[in-house]
């Protein structure tokens, strides 16, 4: 999925629609978080193919509890101002989703975050990224041997 223009696209709409510099597909394992695509316009310094240490992630914690997130300022959220996740990583603002297959089969999060406050936990936004999620999950799946 690495070099798919339809994901490209798709990753181009979520900074587009959240204003944030990054967006990445990521798959996500009870071991591993892999970047499959990565749209990078802050210099968050994420590569396709790099890896995160899962404990550090949020999407580990989506992996678990199977929902979206997603704040506009970590700094002046109460849920997230102490979370050691947008600390470590420096960003305000984040949305991931997960992305299920058909079988139901969990294979990672859609994401975008951003180190300035953006406008993203908001129900359109929300719906429009599932939207993005379920695409997603339909390349890989058109993909599958």
């Amino acid at each position: 999925m690495a070099a798919n223009p339809h994901v490209a696209e798709i990753l181009a709409k979520v900074c587009e629609l959240t204003g944030m510099g990054f967006a990445a597909v990521a798959h996500v394992t009870d071991q591993t978080w892999t970047a499959c695509h990565v749209i990078d316009r802050v210099e968050f310094g994420l590569d396709a193919g790099d890896e995160l240490d899962l404990k550090t992630t949020i999407c580990n914690e989506i992996r678990d509890h199977g929902r979206p997130v997603a704040f506009d300022s970590a700094s002046n959220d109460s849920d997230w101002q102490m979370h050691p996740t947008p600390i470590l990583y420096g960003f305000e603002s984040y949305i991931s989703l997960p992305i299920t297959l058909s079988d139901g089969q969990f294979f990672g999060t859609i994401c975008a975050l951003d180190p300035a406050p953006a406008k993203v936990d908001r129900p359109e936004v929300i719906a429009t990224m599932q939207r993005f999620a379920k695409e997603i999950a339909a390349i890989l799946e058109s993909r599958a041997p």
